[in-house]
């Protein structure tokens, strides 16, 4: 087994609406914001290979959104995904599956691309992407709040190529012998949680935006994007107290400064981000 970290580029939302009620005099000493309160973040994805599998999860932002799109979010240092899969000795028509674990454009904007003609295609020609029936119906009747977050052409051109692909939302579905998902409703509803075991027997949790980083371990570090922060709170209790006892690692797909680490919890209850480590050297 094989992965990739693959840094897509970043990007740059409120740090109030990141850190919900948590006040800025906390979380910027943290992560500081500009002038405009914006904080840059990463768009990190995760390719996993494992045999003939090829397996992608999400894809960053994209770059077919037009002007008025980039003065609100700012997305730089951006890479395409034949740019970042040439060194590697891969290209878009490698990849066999992309697992994308919601539809908010930070997500899935590279799932789908513009071709010479501007038609809107897959990215990934020969993949099968990954959702479920109850997010993508979430998506494509977006609730107010959400509206601006679910852009339709990053997610029905899948669906129009017959490349989209739905699981069941049961608590634990084995995806394949080595990946599990979780579903949880706190970001939005059903968003996938990959679990995936490694051949040493370690366990990476892909965080997602449930711990979009390592700045949001702390409970009450909820984004105001949640449409259930409650919810959210009670769904990232869980998983912290899943990786701290069976010594699990999370993968941060926002986090400027770390890409994974183990969590611990300490003699007051409190959890903290642990140990960092290669992705390698976990295989």
């Amino acid at each position: 087994m094989k992965l990739t970290v693959l840094n897509t580029g970043r990007f740059k939302l409120d740090g109030g609406a990141m850190f919900g009620v948590v006040p800025k005099r906390m979380w910027s000493k943290m992560h500081p914001a500009d002038e405009n309160n914006l904080c840059t973040w990463s768009m990190r994805c995760l390719l996993i290979e494992e045999g003939n599998q090829k397996i992608l999860i999400d894809t960053g932002i994209g770059d077919k959104q037009d002007d008025k799109f980039r003065q609100h979010f700012f997305p730089h240092d951006c890479y395409n995904f034949d740019d970042l899969l040439y060194p590697l000795g891969l290209n878009t028509g490698d990849i066999t599956d992309v697992i994308i674990t919601h539809f908010h454009f930070d997500h899935v904007g590279g799932a789908v691309k513009k071709d010479e003609n501007d038609n809107l295609i897959p990215t990934f020609e020969n993949a099968r992407y990954w959702s479920n029936q109850k997010h993508y119906n979430w998506a494509s009747s977006p609730n107010p709040r959400e509206a601006a977050s679910f852009l339709k052409e990053n997610f029905n051109p899948l669906l129009d190529h017959g490349v989209l692909h739905f699981l069941d939302t049961v608590n634990g579905i084995d995806f394949n012998e080595f990946i599990k998902i979780s579903f949880v409703y706190g970001h939005t509803e059903a968003m996938m949680i990959p679990y995936i075991t490694l051949p040493s027997g370690n366990i990476i949790v892909y965080g997602a935006d449930l711990l979009a980083s390592h700045h949001h371990i702390g409970l009450p570090y909820v984004m105001s994007y949640d449409v259930r922060p409650l919810e959210t709170m009670k769904e990232k209790e869980s998983l912290l107290s899943t990786c701290a006892e069976g010594h699990y690692f999370v993968f941060y797909e926002h986090d400027n400064d770390l890409a994974l680490s183990s969590i611990h919890k300490n003699e007051q209850g409190r959890f903290k981000f642990g140990e960092t480590a290669d992705l390698q050297e976990l295989i």
